[in-house]
């Protein structure tokens, strides 16, 4: 949050950056036009938070599609053969060389009668899991609508102020041409002269750093979007209504009641909540027997090189050699170093952990709406009052300029009063756009999609 309560400060970054200008600067006709809205969907097709996100999510279902299979039987195949030759008793007793051959093969198939309800509750874990990583999708997705609208109302606030810096300059211009036709005919001195030059250095200087600041701003709008840095592109101006009459009257309670239900962040936290309190079931069907249920189906074939009788034939044998059985099978935990019951203690640590982590999440939901609701009516305030005493200046220097044309005012006051009125227009403009993104937060916490 510290980065979105500071969007409208950058202005006074510093000039020892270094960052080129690239030509984000002044309006062509292949410029790219880009919305708030086309910004937003720029950003989450090709951000790769996002896509890492995505496939999260594709392993959280495999994930779940694999725990669902395993409550199906297991089914298996096995087939093998050996040759041997060596001295073997044979059945008059003697010992003599012999040659061996043989094949076996069989299908066996199992499946868990009961586990402590170990793979159910696996699955409801999965599923909890799988929302999760969906939620965390939306999450990352919010977050970086929030750095769009951000960044998008940066450069809005950006290109006003370099405006005003340039609306300065050429005032300042203005004024040494005059104050130097009036040194010409001996009407003012070099002092009214050095003063007037200091006027347009440091409206230059605002100017540049209006610029730079610019630039600034487009390029962070466009790591955002993942675009070129060098794409030349500009942004659309929401309408002046935006400006007028956004709505203050929230109550912040009931804001942050609706945002519970919506917000990806609390959302998330109360599906890794749920996983981690089914994991302890989970864990606790290691603390019980285990039965199973096994069957098997197989033949084999034998063949002796050295045997005095002759040898079944292959089919035959496969046939007299058919062997069948089932079982069940019984695993009783007694000892196992305590593995079981650690695993449940860990589980259950960890469910303390995420309810922990779904209050604290709650907690901080609500300071910020309370505050957010706070600044928005703060913000209607102070724009409010920044426009009428911008207003105020701007009438006050339009008499001071009058009286200065005739000679009834000195280049000093002339000065301060274009100062003042210098500051109040950046003051206006920094309350209009704090205005507009406190409203567009509170949008932005109720779940509605951002328009200007």
């Amino acid at each position: 949050m510290k980065r979105n309560k500071k969007f409208i400060y950058l202005a006074q970054l510093s000039l020892l950056t270094g960052i080129p200008l690239f030509g984000f600067i002044g309006q062509s006709k292949a410029q790219e036009i880009i919305t708030i809205q086309q910004a937003i969907e720029k950003t989450l097709n090709n951000n790769l938070q996002v896509k890492q996100a995505q496939l999260s999510e594709k392993l959280g279902d495999l994930n779940l599609k694999q725990s669902q299979l395993a409550l199906y039987p297991t089914l298996g195949g096995n087939i093998g053969q050996n040759m041997g030759w060596g001295r073997n008793q044979v059945a008059s007793g003697l010992y003599q060389n012999t040659q061996n051959y043989n094949l076996n093969g069989g299908i066996s198939s199992g499946i868990d009668l009961f586990g402590g309800f170990s793979k159910l509750n696996q699955i409801k874990q999965n599923k909890a899991v799988l929302e999760a990583d969906k939620t965390n999708v939306d999450k990352i997705k919010n977050d970086l609508i929030l750095s769009v609208i951000t960044s998008y109302l940066q450069i809005l606030y950006n290109k006003d102020f370099l405006k005003a810096a340039q609306d300065q300059l050429d005032v300042a211009k203005q004024q040494l041409n005059q104050q130097q036709q009036l040194l010409d005919v001996g009407n003012k001195t070099l002092a009214d002269i050095s003063q007037a030059k200091s006027q347009v250095a440091t409206a230059e200087l605002n100017v540049t750093t209006a610029q730079n600041n610019l630039t600034i701003s487009f390029l962070t709008l466009a790591q955002l979007m993942d675009i070129q840095s060098s794409t030349n592109y500009d942004v659309q101006a929401p309408l002046i209504d935006s400006f007028k009459n956004p709505s203050t009257q929230y109550d912040a309670e009931q804001v942050y009641n609706n945002a519970l239900n919506i917000f990806p962040d609390i959302k998330l936290a109360k599906f890794n909540t749920e996983a981690a309190r089914i994991g302890v079931k989970v864990a606790k069907g290691s603390l019980y027997p285990r039965l199973s249920f096994n069957a098997s189906y197989g033949t084999s074939y034998f063949y002796s090189y050295s045997s005095l009788l002759p040898n079944e034939s292959f089919e035959k044998q496969l046939k007299n050699n058919i062997s069948k059985g089932i079982g069940l099978s019984l695993s009783i935990p007694i000892f196992n170093g305590l593995q079981a019951r650690n695993g449940v203690k860990r589980a259950e640590i960890n469910l303390a952990q995420t309810q922990t982590q779904e209050q604290l999440a709650k907690n901080n939901l609500n300071k910020v709406i309370y505050q957010s609701v706070a600044d928005l009516k703060a913000a209607e305030s102070r724009y409010t009052s920044t426009k009428n005493a911008f207003d105020a200046q701007k009438d006050a220097f339009y008499v001071i300029d009058q009286r200065y044309q005739v000679g009834l005012v000195n280049s000093l006051d002339y000065s301060t009063a274009l100062t003042n009125k210098n500051k109040a227009e950046i003051d206006m403009i920094q309350a209009k756009y704090d205005l507009l993104f406190r409203a567009k937060v509170i949008d932005y916490y109720l779940g509605k999609q951002i328009v200007f």
